[in-house]
């Protein structure tokens, strides 16, 4: 097992001190080195430190249990830009598993990682953030059937957002099209579990892992981790949450034709500008649950259009809608 230890910056003094404290609690009462558990048990049992373990992924199973009925597929891409209109895949990971109808994560199943050379050479700042380079996917193509054989079986697509990842995906094949999609960003409550941030990063730290980021099966298997484990919070594992908010419909509420005036308005209170060119009304818009649905069109009836019979457009939204581009 490898670990990171994590300690704050030191004065040398301190450092020297520390090192030598080390030194000897890494040794049994009588002399005798301990093993590589009982040291990490020692440190962490001490309060003084932060043990961090190399995130080992997950065997793919050789069967599936029956206790797990459903497939699961989690997806990364890395890719030469944020426009999925223009930019490319360059890196595709998936890792599918099987799950309970309760949300609880069973075996993995299958694994693939792919490269692409895109059209155009990989813009550097991209390089620097994914290590991937034009001679590392010089003649590399994505294996469509090996993802066809994960992306089929699945009741469910993850994406650590969803937003980003479903449009480039739809776009790169049609065998993204017709999934039902989730989101492990934006429907886990992951500041209630605990965690300061929902950056991929920041939970695999807080889990008590690291791991190579920035490669999209590593980081597959990193979320699949987060998932099952889910940190402090014991009452139900991440996955389960989301995987319980993908069942419940959204709506999207359309203030079309609102006063001008009243954009500054509607923009603190969490709506968003659609321009039209998307397919949605040019108008400003927002997402909720559906149970918000009322208290919302309220609002709208009486604080901006200032009339109870207003009738803004709403569409409802599956997990097979949402996320999409």
């Amino acid at each position: 097992m490898a670990s990171q230890l994590d300690m704050f910056a030191q004065t040398s003094a301190e450092h020297d001190g520390t090192v030598i404290r080390l030194r000897s609690e890494m040794k049994r009462s009588d002399g005798r080195p301990r093993s590589e558990e009982d040291m990490v048990r020692h440190l962490e049992e001490s309060g003084n430190y932060r043990i961090l373990r190399r995130l080992i992924p997950r065997p793919v199973a050789g069967f599936s249990r029956a206790e797990y009925p459903r497939n699961g597929v989690i997806v990364d891409t890395e890719t030469t830009g944020l426009n999925h209109s223009k930019d490319e895949i360059i890196e595709i990971g998936a890792i599918a598993f099987t799950f309970s109808d309760q949300g609880t994560i069973g075996d993995v199943t299958g694994v693939y990682g792919g490269l692409q050379q895109p059209t155009a050479s990989i813009p550097s700042e991209i390089t620097r953030l994914t290590g991937i380079t034009d001679e590392m996917v010089a003649g590399q193509v994505i294996d469509t059937s090996q993802l066809r054989a994960l992306v089929d079986p699945a009741d469910l697509v993850i994406a650590h957002n969803a937003g980003f990842d479903r449009p480039f995906c739809e776009t790169f094949s049609p065998i993204f099209a017709g999934k039902p999609w989730a989101c492990s960003v934006s429907e886990i409550d992951w500041a209630s579990r605990g965690f300061e941030g929902t950056k991929l990063g920041y939970l695999i730290g807080q889990a008590g892992y690291f791991h190579d980021g920035h490669r999209a099966v590593d980081d597959c298997f990193a979320l699949l981790e987060v998932l099952a484990q889910g940190g402090r919070e014991s009452r139900r594992t991440p996955f389960a949450e989301l995987y319980e908010a993908s069942q419940r419909s959204r709506v999207r509420v359309f203030a079309e034709h609102s006063p001008f005036d009243m954009k500054d308005y509607l923009k603190a209170r969490g709506y968003r500008w659609s321009d039209g060119s998307d397919g949605r009304p040019k108008s400003w818009w927002i997402e909720l649950a559906e149970d918000a649905l009322d208290e919302e069109l309220g609002y709208l009836r009486s604080e901006i259009y200032r009339w109870d019979e207003a009738d803004p457009p709403i569409k409802r939204l599956t997990a097979f809608d949402r996320f999409k581009a």
